[in-house]
């Protein structure tokens, strides 16, 4: 694989997930910090309205900080009811927070709540990813939090470093930007250590990288550079680069767009559709199978095109919607694989049926192919 120069990472990124932490969006627990949210409001603009055109989606902590200081708590509580109620409260001026200012960039904006369950569970994940997808297509910026007032994992063990990852693999993301209250990482805690050393760059998920981390660094958040590097390890799943830098940096995500080297950059070993493609090469086993006809066949192996369901003969087995699938040719052999937009069972009903019938076959549409392009990939190549 041809190696991607590191100043080209977030250069080339498109599509970028960026994550603050509490300690900088609350300055240190004193409540919303106006104009950092807005400065980076401002740059998260310029960077959707540059060309070509980046796609945005902030991931932010701090709902239950802004609760704190609203509520009058000077320290994190430890009861469970006590950090939910604090969630709720300051939800509220985290959404108006973000809305007011990249409105004054002219920028829309949507809240999205989200627990590590809807990321689990298939159909929520595929319902979420849709939604994201959807907002981004409508130059909406979604602002995302984990959404505390209801859950209780996130809250006793969990982070936004590991959400702002989960959701850089939802929607496919090219980087992960996660702004912090530390240059990056460094071979040691710099505030124990005289001798530490700062990292400019390494292969995310290398395991040297976990020993240099520390723990939390904030009484405010719940994270530290532990949570960074593992992070930084999740994205690299799907293809994503993670730059840990300093959130008050001026004009910090402007100048990592430009190229500029700042904070750590973690590269993902693997491109991001390679990623993608050859984790559904590796899965061993199968829910089910689609035949295809001779035509579907031809358009499929030369041209790249989607699987139509008027090129589906059968279907075999019983998957669900966003599972891997084979595709096979006439004779039942597979020479693809794919994520299926829909259930066995209504792929059985759209066999050799128009894309224009899905609708009155089914009820709705959740998208005109079988199998987009862009999740199928060819496993035997024709003779």
């Amino acid at each position: 694989m041809k190696e991607t120069p590191s100043s080209s990472v977030l250069q080339d990124a498109r599509r970028i997930v960026v994550k603050v932490g509490s300690s900088l969006v609350t300055n240190e627990g004193k409540g919303l910090d106006e104009t950092a949210i807005g400065e980076w409001c401002r740059q998260m603009a310029a960077l959707a309205k540059a060309e070509p055109a980046r796609e945005i989606i902030m991931v932010s902590s701090g709902a239950i900080a802004e609760g704190m200081k609203r509520l009058g708590w000077t320290t994190r509580p430890h009861e469970l009811h006590e950090l939910q109620a604090a969630a709720a409260v300051g939800q509220m001026g985290l959404a108006q927070m973000y809305e007011t200012k990249l409105r004054e960039q002219g920028l829309r904006s949507a809240q999205v709540l989200l627990t590590h369950a809807d990321l689990a569970d298939r159909e929520r994940y595929l319902n979420a990813r849709s939604t994201l997808l959807t907002l981004l297509q409508h130059k909406v910026l979604p602002v995302i939090n984990e959404n505390d007032t209801v859950v209780n994992d996130e809250i006793k063990f969990g982070d936004n470093d590991t959400l702002g990852a989960l959701v850089a693999n939802l929607v496919e993301a090219d980087a992960l930007v996660i702004l912090t209250d530390q240059k990056g990482l460094f071979t040691a805690d710099p505030r124990l250590d005289a001798q530490a050393s700062f990292v400019h760059e390494a292969k995310a998920g290398d395991p040297a990288l976990e020993l240099m981390a520390g723990g939390a660094g904030s009484g405010i958040g719940k994270g530290g550079m532990i949570t960074k590097i593992l992070a930084a390890k999740r994205a690299a799943g799907s293809g994503a680069s993670t730059v840990i830098a300093w959130g008050r940096e001026p004009d910090v995500l402007l100048r990592l767009a430009q190229g500029e080297s700042l904070g750590t950059l973690l590269v993902a070993p693997t491109q991001k559709q390679q990623a993608r493609k050859q984790w559904m090469v590796d899965q061993l086993q199968l829910p089910g199978a689609v035949w295809v006809d001779a035509g579907a066949l031809e358009k499929l192996t030369t041209e790249g095109k989607s699987l139509l369901p008027i090129g589906m003969q059968s279907v075999q087995g019983d998957f669900s919607r966003g599972d891997i699938i084979a595709i096979c040719d006439p004779q039942g052999k597979e020479f693809a694989r794919g994520l299926a937009n829909y259930a066995s069972a209504e792929a059985r009903l759209l066999c050799r049926k128009a894309s224009s019938d899905i609708e009155k076959l089914l009820g709705y549409v959740a998208e005109a192919e079988m199998v987009h392009r862009d999740n199928l990939v060819l496993t035997q190549q024709r003779n």
